[in-house]
């Protein structure tokens, strides 16, 4: 009987991904064909929840096949991110008009990242206390306890790390062992290299121009190719969307998300804040809030799905191309550094709120102007150097806990509902790389405002 539920199930769910390529066929608009695969996902995924429930052998067996067409998708954009980071790095010095706007450009992103993450660290800590979770305590289940047990090891990898050490860290030793994602720090590794070889392309630009026009024909061509693959990957967003969010729904602990639903109140009140951040900040350089809501939407929603800022980066530089009229050498350097620096929602409002909710337990008066200065500062610096340990928030709330000399174990007690909040961090993650592209494009007088001002300037993938 149960193996009839689960084709049944699976039958179902192949109607709709059916559904959606008939929209494909259909030429129905992209952005709405996402928002869609969104909306079933949450209702197929709910019933599935309402109907079976979470450890149900029939919804276990189900999201396995089901998860082929999620994490696969998921699987194939981040296939895509280092040689899609070598190539756009490159392409980016290749295809710059003048030169003299690299460090402006490359300040520009960073100081955006870095800013905001400090802004965002100071709303995480001002939702706890508003919240009145300061103090709080979460019930420990065995889930819990198995994960605590975890981080305390972890945690030792990270105390091992002096900040100088992961500097270090960040120097690529074998270029092609990074291209190959063999370290936590490897997207990092292929940044530098590919800005080395850029740097090296301005040399010989120089002194052998018709050496160095080959090589920028080669990479052009080179970039093309990948961008190509890109454009056939995201032909499949509604289907990965769908799959994701189906996962989210029927997998989820409802009961655990009750018992800590303050926490998670905070979390997204916060992260809605820092998302009025960015709406602020593009007012400043004179973008619509809400052209900017419409047209990162697709963006968005796949990062929320897929809770990958790095399986994002393919969408992200499309959206900031052709959608805000970022120009080509920005939007690459915008998504390729926020994949791993200043990331606001993993690295700027959790650990902030992790932090400022066990301090009073270790003593700390968590309304000194001290500790508030020493968390936004503490948060700040981490943010730059999480890719140095890996494991996004995780790993950043231990650093920030560790330097703080604050207890670790608030990190395992939110295991049961960090799924739920990591899909609107990872979303701000994205959202922050993006208008770090927009306002350093802006700063450099190179957005093409006829793209931005143009409802119908979207990213299409029927081509």
């Amino acid at each position: 009987m149960t193996t009839l539920l689960i084709i049944a199930v699976l039958v179902v769910f192949a109607a709709l991904l059916y559904v959606f390529w008939r929209q494909q066929q259909k030429h129905l608009k992209f952005s709405t064909r996402v928002f869609v695969a969104l909306f079933v996902g949450i209702l197929f995924g709910g019933a599935l929840q309402l109907v079976f429930g979470t450890k149900d052998a029939v919804v276990t067996g189900a999201l396995e096949w089901i998860q082929i067409v999620g994490n696969g998708y998921v699987s194939l954009l981040q296939m895509l991110v280092m040689p899609l980071v070598f190539v756009s790095i490159v392409c980016a010095f290749t295809r710059m008009k003048e030169s003299n706007k690299l460090g402006k450009i490359s300040f520009t992103v960073l100081a955006t990242l870095l800013a905001t993450t400090a802004v965002a660290a100071l709303i995480g800590y001002t939702s706890i206390v508003l919240f009145n979770l300061d103090g709080a305590s979460f019930t420990q289940g065995a889930a819990e306890s198995a994960r605590i047990a975890e981080l305390a090891e972890r945690q030792t990898q990270v105390q091992n790390l002096s900040i100088p050490q992961q500097i270090l860290s960040f120097i690529p030793t074998n270029v092609f062992a990074d291209l190959a994602g063999t370290r936590a720090t490897s997207t990092i590794g292929v940044v530098i290299f590919s800005a080395f070889v850029g740097v090296a392309y301005l040399g010989v630009k120089r002194k052998a121009p018709k050496e160095a026009d080959f090589f920028a024909k080669l990479m052009d061509s080179l970039y093309k190719i990948v961008m190509r693959i890109v454009t056939l990957v995201l032909r499949l967003t509604p289907y990965g969307v769908f799959a994701l969010m189906t996962n989210v729904l029927a997998s989820s602990n409802f009961a655990a998300i009750v018992n800590l639903g303050k926490f998670i109140l905070a979390s997204y009140s916060a992260l809605i804040v820092v998302m009025l951040l960015h709406l602020l900040v593009l007012s400043f350089v004179k973008v619509s809030p809400m052209t900017y809501l419409k047209k990162a939407l697709p963006v968005l929603s796949f990062a929320f799905t897929s809770r990958s800022s790095a399986g994002a980066m393919p969408l992200n530089i499309e959206t900031q191309t052709k959608a805000f009229g970022v120009d080509d050498a920005t939007a690459n350097f915008a998504a390729s550094f926020g994949i791993s620096i200043g990331q606001n929602g993993c690295a700027g409002v959790y650990p902030a709120m992790l932090a400022t909710i066990v301090a009073p337990s270790a003593g700390i008066d968590i309304f000194s102007l001290q500790f508030v200065l020493m968390l936004v500062a503490v948060v700040t610096i981490s943010s730059f150097g999480v890719a140095g340990v890996g494991g996004g928030a995780t790993f950043a709330s231990l650093i920030v806990l560790g330097a703080l000399n604050l207890p670790i174990a608030i990190v395992g007690l939110v295991i049961s509902v960090e799924p739920l909040i990591d899909m609107a961090r990872t979303a701000i993650n994205v959202s922050d790389a993006m208008v770090a592209g927009i306002v350093t494009s802006t700063r450099i007088k190179e957005i093409d405002r006829n793209v931005l001002e143009n409802p119908e300037a979207v990213i299409d993938t029927q081509a």
